[in-house]
């Protein structure tokens, strides 16, 4: 089955020079993607010409006019560029063009067009970002929210929780993945109202069976893989992301910098070469590139802004395996039938 996914060519720090090259990577290797290269026409082409890929069978172009740039205010977005090159990708998902949608574009706008043209599951108040983070099981632990939703009240972590709960279900297998409450401490009577609220809430959900919560857990827990899912407002989750993508990149270039240090340091790398080029893949932040605006009714995934080809590939790489393994109606279910009374949640929404 061929899966069609829509780039946001225009989108991000870097726009064409990234994301084409990264597009055009990805069908080399993917034989049963199509992909929509949504942007100014002129200009993806002469970067599709620099790669002699001007006339590839599973790349089309859709012209859009306008960008949405990274400092834009969400009026401007929503209201003004009505034919940039972010809502014309979203608008192929609405439509059933495409199946998925990729943007490195500014977070908040992507999350306005997103949520204005594709709407929301019935039952979610706020949709969230999703991705993942590697842990010490050699497996993924999926946070959220990670930036959508700065402020937030009790019942919007507790969606999240059930979101969480749904995709990973979906994604992963795991018919009762365990739910982590991101804390300054794992006892109850720590954290502030939003957090002890929101334990409550969870708590309550997991005595009637609709989640598999573990309870409060610390920073460390995300990386050791305590809870399949960690949960938090967005303010929080992104410092989280941001630091955890920070050390991780000093961390390589302390080794690559310590172990270049004289020839000993030198013959030992070279000795070690394969593990050292394993450790590397597994920190590379990049490989976890592309996190799922979840509880959409489509699937669109958010690029890191200032990603390099390699990452902005990556994040198309999880667009297409969502899209292939149908994870949307999977997760449609899976609120369905832990939001029975779905209906009634819309009355929080503002």
């Amino acid at each position: 089955m061929t899966v069609r996914i829509s780039i946001d060519c225009m989108g991000g720090d870097h726009g064409p020079p990234v994301t084409v090259p990264a597009s055009v990577a990805f069908v080399n290797q993917q034989h049963d993607a199509q992909l929509l290269l949504v942007g100014r026409e002129e200009v993806i082409r002469a970067e599709l010409r620099k790669l002699g890929a001007e006339h590839h069978p599973q790349l089309s172009i859709v012209n859009a006019t306008e960008v949405v740039e990274m400092d834009d205010t969400l009026e401007i977005a929503l209201r003004r560029k009505r034919d940039s090159s972010m809502r014309v990708a979203i608008d192929q998902v609405k439509e059933g063009t495409a199946q998925a949608c990729v943007s490195a574009g500014n977070t908040g706008a992507l999350m306005a067009v997103s949520r204005y043209l594709l709407k929301t599951i019935a039952g979610v108040d706020r949709p969230a970002i999703c991705t993942i983070l590697p842990n010490q099981k050699d497996g993924p632990t999926y946070v959220l929210d990670l930036g959508a939703n700065v402020d937030c009240e009790p019942f919007h972590l507790q969606q999240f929780a059930l979101m969480g709960s749904a995709l990973v279900a979906a994604v992963e297998g795991h018919a009762r993945p365990t739910v982590g409450l991101l804390n300054v401490g794992e006892e109850d009577i720590k954290g502030n109202e939003l957090v002890k609220q929101t334990a409550e809430l969870l708590r309550a959900d997991h005595d009637k069976g609709l989640i598999n919560f573990y309870g409060n857990v610390e920073g460390n827990d995300i990386f050791e893989g305590t809870t399949d899912i960690v949960v938090c407002d967005g303010f929080v989750g992104n410092v989280t992301l941001k630091a955890a993508e920070g050390l991780g990149r000093l961390v390589k270039g302390v080794l690559v910098s310590e172990l270049r240090q004289g020839w000993l340091n030198t013959l030992g790398a070279l000795l070690a070469q394969g593990a050292l080029r394993r450790i590397s893949q597994r920190l590379n932040p990049s490989r976890y590139n592309g996190a799922s605006l979840l509880g959409l009714r489509g699937l669109v995934f958010k690029s890191h802004g200032g990603e390099s080809a390699y990452g902005f590939e990556w994040a198309i790489r999880r667009a297409f395996e969502a899209a292939r393994h149908d994870v949307l109606s999977r997760i449609e279910a899976a609120i369905g039938d832990l939001m029975p009374q779905a209906a009634g949640a819309e009355s929080h929404s503002p």
